[in-house]
């Protein structure tokens, strides 16, 4: 299929490589979704070995990594003085993968100014080149990846939906290491072979526990973290045996975050929205107009949750106040709120409480 190495027989695994085989030998645009770290631009490639256009030029580009105001002369390349520091006439990507293929990486950060324009080289199959008023024809293969999730950005009108459908025509989901750990020994000798190589080392063992603890872990990096890791190990090992620093993966391993109920949620949105804006309820700054409410529903949510300013608590339970004043403070403060008061704007009312 691809000189590339293509790691793995696990079934999710497997099914990539079948929709490779499919794919390769047609010119439609591919779509490769996935985490960081899975492999999307091998993947890439290994389409690109496997098609007609082997022969011809692979040239990626990371939308991401590349200025906005650079982006669009790197990809449709720019003619001599077509703005400030262009002294030359330079061909953009697409002219360069000219018959080959073209991988666009991270295509979820391209600037939304810029998907028109896109769009219209991908439809038209021809390209205009930033201070030139002719176009230019090119017969590139596309091939999109991203860790986004482009149809939820497409609904929040943050990618276009006609861009979003063009390059979705073969859409390949990559599976996250964790999803595969039947591959992880396979993908764990050979980066073992690669890096011993390249360093002039012989590693001909790896322990059975060294093994079962890399398939246990999560790899929130996917195949990059793994191949770190494995890469760190091989330059530490001073023998023939591979040693890698486990402890370290417990350690850095990430703590599942502790499930809450929807009313603790609730709770600790509105107060963190009350803190944003100071404790201000209402006005257009305030945190009803902050978390799209009327300020009357706010309120009423409020005194639901118990939510009051930390101050008034700090205060009122001190051990020279008596604990009476709590709820006195409660009771201003819902009369306050009712006065559609708030609580930096109208800070008498709550001295009064605290004095009574």
């Amino acid at each position: 299929m691809s000189r590339l190495d293509l790691i793995g027989c696990s079934k999710s695994f497997r099914t990539v490589l079948d929709q490779i085989e499919m794919v390769a030998p047609v010119d439609s645009a591919v779509l490769i979704q996935g985490e960081t770290g899975t492999g999307k631009e091998v993947i890439a490639q290994a389409i690109h070995e496997a098609s007609p256009r082997s022969q011809k030029r692979f040239v990626a580009v990371n939308c991401a990594a590349i200025p906005a105001a650079l982006l669009e002369s790197e990809l449709f390349g720019h003619e001599r003085g077509a703005f400030t520091g262009a002294v030359a006439q330079t061909m953009g990507r697409f002219q360069v993968a000219d018959r080959g293929t073209l991988f666009l990486d991270e295509i979820g950060d391209l600037p939304l100014e810029l998907q028109p324009k896109l769009l219209r080289v991908l439809q038209e199959r021809q390209v205009e080149r930033l201070g030139s008023g002719r176009s230019v024809e090119v017969d590139v293969r596309i091939i999109a990846a991203t860790n986004q999730n482009l149809w939820q950005m497409v609904q929040e009108r943050k990618f276009r939906a006609d861009l979003y459908y063009r390059l979705n025509v073969f859409p390949i989901k990559l599976p996250p290491l964790r999803e595969r750990r039947d591959d992880i020994p396979a993908l764990i000798e050979h980066f073992v072979k690669k890096f011993a190589a390249r360093q002039g080392k012989r590693i001909d063992f790896i322990p059975e526990r060294v093994m079962e603890e890399l398939k246990q872990h999560d790899w929130p990096g996917n195949v990059r973290e793994l191949q770190n890791v494995i890469e760190r190990a091989v330059i530490m090992s001073t023998e023939a045996v591979l040693h890698p620093q486990t402890a370290d993966l417990r350690a850095n391993s990430l703590e599942p975050a502790p499930v809450r109920t929807l009313v603790e949620a609730e709770r600790a949105h509105i107060t963190a929205a009350l803190r944003k804006t100071n404790w201000v309820v209402g006005g257009r700054r305030g945190a009803a107009a902050q978390l799209g409410l009327p300020r009357t529903t706010l309120i009423t949510m409020m005194q639901r949750h118990g939510i009051t300013r930390e101050v008034l608590g700090q205060v009122a339970v001190g051990p020279d106040r008596p604990q009476a004043l709590m709820s006195n403070a409660s009771s201003q403060m819902s009369r306050g709120l009712h006065e559609d008061r708030t609580y930096d704007q109208s800070p008498s009312w709550v001295e009064d409480c605290l004095s009574a």
